[in-house]
């Protein structure tokens, strides 16, 4: 697909809100590229990565494999992504240690209306669609309430976060932060990527590479052949991931992580006055409840826009 440099520069846009997404535990950046239209061109390309690609670039050059691939498109896309998830990491990572909650509350209000906007996505609500829709929710709320794991921020362990976060991050509805969040990784991987931390960086690169490769082709499958059924099992998991972001949770126990520092092990969801009366902490509600419709706002704004 051609495009001039007007579009080229609303392409990037759209990456920096992608990136923006997948900085975050809120909204992947799968659900901005659906909601403003380049979705399935991006499965497409990235489908195209592989084996035949290389053929194509040892046999007809460099130019033949590059529009094969759709490499412009992707490499600008990328560029917008991780301009923005660097320029957020430093952000997010002071918002999560000082005011968990309004952070927090803005993720809610993001995953309500993405929720809502993917199941708008789907033309036919039928018995299959429920049932996939209540079974994916059934599934991602089970998740939610699994204690985060206590994953040492080894190379290897990092190789394959990268895998299922990359995995996560291409998918309308699952948030790939979201996943490296259930790992106990997000910390990790953000902090590497606030300090520069090129090991890292690269071992994580590799594994989003490896991911890439193996499931964007599945997932491209999936949509030509069932993506009533595949969109509806996606939102199902949006909703149920709600959960995991309720801005509210009491501490039932704690651990010591790889790096000497307690930090909460089981946490349950209450109200924010019974977090008020067991922390003495400020809930922080209003904030909170602005923020969660600011981000619905923000989602409902885009999809309308991009319609």
């Amino acid at each position: 697909m051609q495009r001039n440099k007007k579009e080229y520069l609303k392409l990037m846009l759209k990456g920096c809100m992608m990136g923006a997404a997948d900085a975050v535990p809120g909204v992947s950046g799968g659900t901005v590229a659906f909601i403003s239209g380049i979705y399935q061109e991006l499965l497409q390309s990235l489908s195209r990565l592989g084996p035949a690609a290389i053929k194509i670039l040892y046999q007809q050059g460099f130019a033949a494999c590059w529009s094969y691939i759709n490499g412009t498109f992707l490499s600008v896309l990328l560029f917008g992504m991780l301009s923005s998830i660097v320029l957020l990491s430093n952000l997010v990572l002071y918002s999560l240690a000082n005011y968990p909650q309004v952070l927090w509350g803005f993720f809610f209000g993001l995953i309500c209306a993405s929720t809502l906007v993917l199941a708008k996505s789907i033309e036919q609500w039928g018995r299959a669609c429920i049932a996939v829709f209540i079974a994916g929710t059934l599934v991602s709320y089970s998740l939610t309430n699994m204690t985060a794991s206590v994953l040492d921020p080894s190379m290897v362990n990092v190789f394959f976060a990268g895998m299922l976060a990359i995995c996560a991050m291409i998918l309308p509805g699952i948030s790939g932060s979201f996943i490296l969040l259930l790992l106990g990784l997000y910390s990790y991987i953000l902090s590497a990527v606030k300090s520069a931390d090129m090991l890292v960086l690269m071992v994580f690169a590799l594994g989003c590479l490896a991911g890439l490769l193996s499931f964007s082709r599945v997932l491209n499958w999936l949509f030509q052949h069932y993506k009533n059924l595949t969109l509806a099992l996606l939102t199902g998991f949006l909703l149920g991931s709600l959960n995991k972001v309720w801005p509210w949770k009491e501490t039932l126990s704690t651990r010591i992580n790889s790096h000497g520092e307690e930090v909460a092990d089981l946490q349950q969801n209450v109200s924010p006055f019974v977090y008020q009366q067991i922390t003495g902490a400020d809930s922080y509600l209003l904030i909170a409840c602005l923020l969660a419709f600011l981000g619905a706002a923000i989602i409902l704004l885009f999809e309308r826009t991009h319609r």
